[in-house]
């Protein structure tokens, strides 16, 4: 673990951090944002599909204390992707690459080396864990599969009372291989993820541990079925107000906040190629990461975006333009990965300077 404060950074080089394992959610888009302002978003009608876009604000990254969290089981590969109100950490180790599984884990305050306890689907050859709530429940997704060119079969499940349950949408049009994968519970045990289709599309839904009852999460007016957009739910807060991302009817990736009541929120950061929500707390304080430009020449920023206050970007001084924030809790306290100077994937806490 280091610690580093935000007034001595370090240029990373720049090359963007991608999970090279398991996790299929994110997606590639062309240039292009939506133009309205969140606080006219906000007014609009329970059932209207809104939009909301906006540059984001002076960067807000000196507003941190980060610090690097890194298993000492893989140096070279970490991400951190769940945090909660306890201050307990979802995340993995290894790329993924062949002969480099991820393998799950939780972590603990302190953050020392004996904090971090393995959390692997059993007999799985890949786990990630992608999510928690705060009393006690775990999700993510495994693999039987760890093969060299990335494509593997993924199952979703959920961990409860120290025992493993495999979640997969049921549906008799899946990828192949198929691909489920639960990302984020709230305190009510409903849980949300996505399944590919056989059209290479994403597909949201929300799973009940409780009643084992899905539900599709659906852009409103968007057309139903195979012609429906690709879209991924992320992240779920105790009032039912779900995160992610979906490609519009250009083809460009932007992010969502669906409130629990119907009204679903398009955010997207003004010029950028891409704009992607993974996490959500109560406060529907949304974080992610939003892409500028494409290809070789692509940077990518984390942001955090709030109701009446718009984006604001967050990197790690030591991944300026690599930076992804996957997970936020009710305190603000925020977990990632950047790609630092040597190229290696390192977890990433950022706490809000109090």
């Amino acid at each position: 673990m280091r610690s580093t404060d935000h007034t001595s950074p370090r240029r990373a080089r720049r090359k963007i951090s991608v999970r090279t394992g398991l996790r299929l959610g994110a997606a590639a888009a062309a240039t292009g944002a939506l133009a309205a302002t969140a606080a006219l978003a906000l007014m609009a009608p329970a059932s209207a599909s809104t939009q909301a876009a906006q540059a984001p604000a002076a960067n807000g990254s000196s507003r941190y204390h980060f610090t690097t969290l890194d298993n000492a089981k893989d140096l070279t590969f970490n991400q951190l992707l769940g945090i909660n109100d306890n201050g307990h950490i979802a995340g993995y180790f290894g790329s993924g690459a062949a002969g480099h599984p991820n393998k799950g884990y939780l972590l603990r305050p302190p953050f020392g080396q004996g904090n971090y306890q393995n959390l692997n689907f059993p007999g799985s050859v890949q786990t990630q864990v992608t999510g928690l709530n705060d009393e006690g429940v775990q999700v993510g997704f495994w693999s039987t599969q760890n093969n060299a060119n990335l494509t593997n079969n993924n199952f979703g499940f959920y961990l409860r009372n120290g025992q493993f349950h495999t979640v997969n949408f049921p549906t008799g049009d899946n990828a192949s291989p198929p691909v489920d994968q639960l990302l984020g519970v709230n305190n009510h045990d409903v849980a949300v993820g996505f399944y590919t289709n056989g059209q290479g599309n994403n597909r949201g839904f929300e799973y009940n541990i409780i009643t084992h009852r899905f539900s599709r999460v659906l852009k409103p007016g968007a057309p139903a079925g195979t012609a429906g957009p690709s879209l991924t739910a992320a992240a779920i807060n105790n009032r039912g107000d779900v995160a992610g991302f979906y490609t519009n009817s250009r083809g460009v990736t932007v992010a969502f906040l669906k409130y629990g009541y119907g009204r679903f929120l398009t955010l997207a950061v003004r010029g950028a190629s891409m704009t992607q929500a993974f996490g959500v707390n109560d406060r529907d304080e949304v974080v992610g990461s939003y892409t500028v430009g494409t290809g070789n020449n692509a940077v990518m920023h984390g942001f955090t975006w709030r109701p009446g206050h718009g984006f604001t970007t967050v990197d790690d001084p030591h991944g300026i333009g690599t930076t992804i924030i996957n997970g936020v809790n009710d305190r603000g306290d925020l977990v990632g990965f950047y790609t630092d100077s040597a190229g290696n994937t390192d977890g990433m806490l950022a706490v809000p300077s109090r």
